[in-house]
Formats: structure tokens, C-alpha cells, sequence
């Protein structure tokens, strides 16, 4: 096996994976903490450390960091999500020290300076807006905010403008403190390397942070909250987002739900995609897809119509839906949706940027590496009866959710998913 996992002695963990061919390498600092960590007046502040961490160090500019990547032709980001923050790059095999040092010092000796803070929240805050012109992605955060409604997990990742401008630098290095601890971290690689070198590189580094002391607080247990919510505003088309609550990223169960996904809206011959755009022409967009947690999840439908189809397009998706639960599916069908997912991840194997994703993710929520042959194994042994049970479990009545955006009201919704 060419994975290997080393536990420095404060308790950060690398995780690698040789890949002998490849040309590069990708490399992640993850740490497992996110939008759901937060407390209520202070959303967004992960996604502004995970900015501002870019923007200098005791020996590096911000301009400095973004020319020493670029002179050796490497790429570096950062992302938030809900429940992890995560800062990468990807270099060719022999500039693998640089990107060690680059991201150690990026993440271990930020400075966090008073007037960069103020330059980027006006980022941020620009970012935000730049979201909620953005209708099919901002029906989403509406949809979270609703369907987890007074719970962490259905705060927007970037925050709020209120929240993103009273932050100071004393509640980032609050934060940096007590999420940025040993036990959160994991550190995850990809590609042609030595495990060996790269714990001999990282240790006397990352050795030097300090664990948090105390213990940080428990993620709270989401409850979801089934709705109707119409968000008037002028736009061309009617965006809707329709769902309902799914499995856990490490319950059995999220295999049936994969493969009922894909047969609801997660490609070009699904329900969803072949009755609405195709054969009626109702939608440009409209697909299905799960949003997996470490304690729980969420499958939704979203479309963009116009005002005067909605109704229709909700009553097919409701009676796409209800086809499957009533068991309209046979064994091609099934086939046909496992074969894509097993291309999907079979696929996503030459590259090192998904295999790094992978051992950091499953490091997570499993504590091991979880190979390929035990993920592909579990989906060949889903029935149909299991997805048929999957596509009953997930919409249940009185389980279901819908926020629609654009120029309509809540009183021209005829169909409440409600009495699904």
C-alpha cells in the first residue's frame, strides 16, 4: 500500500499517498473546524482567518507569497466549509520544499495585521454581495438557513455583513487559538513524494503548536426544520430549492442515497434532467445533489424556471420522486447509476488533488484511509429495494422543504411540499 500516516508527538497527523508516476504533488493543511463551529456574532470568521492567512507573515508579504508560487509555476488556494478549513497547493515533485515551507509559514506565523484585517472584511463583504447576486447559489444558503434553522449548521459560510464587520483581530487569534489546535489538525499529501522526508520536513514545525487549553466546545446535534419559504425579489426566473434530510458521511445508508441521487438528478439521463429540460422544456438547470456531514446530511432538487411554470415544475418533481418510492426502477437502471458513480471515483484517482482531498476527509470522520476497493465494494452490493427504501427515508411526509427566490410569493406556491 503507498498509504502512510505518521502522529507527531502534539498530535497533528500526516497522511500521504505515493502516486510514482506523477509529476506533482498536492498538499494540504487541513484543520477540521468550519462554519458550524462558530458562535452566532461572530459567522464568518473562519472564512476571514482562511483569507487572511494570505496576507503576511513574519518574513513574507502578502505580494511576497503570491510571487514566490508563481515563480516556480504552482498553484495555492484556501476553502471553508461548514466543517473544515483547508489550505493547498499543488508543484511539481521537485519544488515540494518550497510548498512545505511556503504553507507552514502561512499557517504557523500569519500575523493578522490591524490594517490588512480592515482591507479584507471590505473583501469579504464584497464576496457576500457578489453571492446574493448570484441567485442559483444564494437559493441555496437560503435553503440552509431555513431548513436548519436556529442551528449552526444552516449559517452561511461567508457570514453576514452585520457579523463580518464587528469582527477584531482579538476574536481571530481567539479562534486561531482554539480551533488551529493539534487534534484538529491533519496534514494530507498526494503524488510523487516520500512520507519519510515530508514528516522529517514537517515535524520540527509543526511540533511548535501548542494544544488548546481546555477543551472546545461539541458540535451541537442539527435538528432540520421542514418549510415553505418564498424570498421575493426581481429576477428573471424563478429559483427553487427542494429537499429533505439524508444520512450521515459514514452511514451505511449513503450508499443507496449516492444511487438514488443519480437516478433522481445527478447526470443527463436522470428523472429530473429528461422530464424537465428535455421532453418538456421547463428548465435550463435542474439536478439533484447530497451535502454530506459527519453527523447527518441533506439531498436537494434545485431548478430555475420561469414564474408562471413553477407550480408544474414542482408537481414534477414531486411526481418523479413518488415514482421511484413506488418502485418505477429496474435493474439497467441500477447498473447504469452505479457504473457512473464507480467512473466518478475510479476517475478521480489520477488526480492528486482528490486523492489529498480524500485521505484528509477520511482521516476525519473515519481516523483510517479508506481504499478504493472498499468503497467500490459497498455500492456493488446495493439493491434496488435499498434505494427504493432510501428514496422513502429521505422524503418522508412532513420531512420535506422548499425555498423558491425570484418574483413570486408564497401565497402563488400551489404545491406544499408539507403534504408530500
Amino acid at each position: 500500500m503507498n498509504y502512510k500516516k505518521t502522529f507527531f508527538d502534539n498530535g497533528i497527523r500526516l497522511v500521504t499517498e505515493r502516486v510514482a508516476h506523477a509529476k506533482s504533488i498536492s498538499l494540504g493543511i487541513w484543520v477540521d473546524a468550519g462554519s458550524r463551529d462558530e458562535d452566532e456574532n461572530e459567522r464568518g470568521i473562519f472564512h476571514l482567518i482562511e483569507h487572511m492567512i494570505f496576507k503576511g507573515t513574519k518574513k513574507r508579504s502578502a505580494t511576497q507569497i503570491a510571487k514566490d508560487l508563481d515563480a516556480i509555476g504552482g498553484f495555492s488556494n484556501a476553502f471553508t466549509s461548514k466543517e473544515q478549513t483547508c489550505f493547498y497547493g499543488r508543484v511539481l515533485d521537485r519544488h515540494l520544499p518550497f510548498l512545505i515551507d511556503l504553507l507552514s509559514d502561512i499557517f504557523i506565523n500569519s500575523v493578522f495585521a490591524e490594517k490588512d484585517l480592515e482591507l479584507e472584511k471590505s473583501v469579504v463583504l464584497q464576496e457576500i454581495h457578489m453571492m446574493e447576486d448570484t441567485p442559483d447559489e444564494y437559493v441555496g444558503v437560503l435553503f440552509d438557513e431555513a431548513f436548519w434553522a436556529g442551528d449552526p449548521l444552516g449559517r452561511p459560510i461567508m457570514g453576514t455583513k452585520e457579523s463580518v464587520t464587528g469582527i477584531g483581530r482579538d476574536d481571530i487569534l481567539r479562534y486561531v487559538s482554539r480551533f488551529y489546535s493539534p487534534t484538529r489538525v491533519a496534514i494530507a499529501a498526494a503524488g510523487n513524494l516520500d512520507h519519510d522526508l515530508m514528516a522529517a520536513s514537517f515535524k520540527p514545525l509543526f511540533e511548535t503548536i501548542s494544544p488548546y487549553p481546555g477543551s472546545s466546545a461539541a458540535r451541537s446535534t442539527p435538528s432540520s426544520t421542514p418549510s415553505v419559504v418564498s424570498s421575493p425579489k426581481q429576477l428573471e426566473q424563478v429559483h427553487l430549492c427542494f429537499g429533505a434530510r439524508a444520512s450521515s458521511l459514514s452511514a451505511r445508508e449513503r450508499f443507496a442515497e449516492s444511487i438514488f441521487n443519480i437516478l433522481l438528478g445527478g447526470n443527463m439521463s436522470s428523472r429530473l434532467f429528461q422530464e424537465i429540460r428535455e421532453n418538456r422544456g421547463l428548465a435550463y438547470a435542474v439536478y439533484s445533489s447530497i451535502n454530506g456531514y459527519i453527523d447527518t446530511g441533506m439531498l436537494k432538487v434545485y431548478a430555475a424556471t420561469e414564474k408562471d411554470q413553477i407550480n408544474r415544475v414542482l408537481e414534477l418533481i414531486v411526481q418523479i420522486i413518488k415514482g421511484i418510492q413506488n418502485g418505477d426502477l429496474d435493474d439497467g437502471d441500477l447498473d447504469r447509476a452505479k457504473e457512473y458513480l464507480i467512473g466518478g471515483i475510479l476517475l478521480g484517482t489520477e488526480s492528486n488533488d482528490v486523492l489529498m482531498t480524500r485521505l484528509a476527509r477520511n482521516e476525519f470522520i473515519f481516523g483510517r484511509y479508506v481504499g478504493y476497493r472498499e468503497l467500490l465494494a459497498e455500492l456493488k452490493k446495493v439493491t434496488l429495494d435499498e434505494v427504493v427504501e432510501a428514496s422513502r427515508r429521505i422524503f418522508s411526509p412532513k420531512g420535506i422543504s422548499l425555498t423558491v427566490l425570484g418574483p413570486v410569493d408564497r401565497d402563488q406556491i400551489a404545491v406544499d411540499p408539507l403534504d408530500f
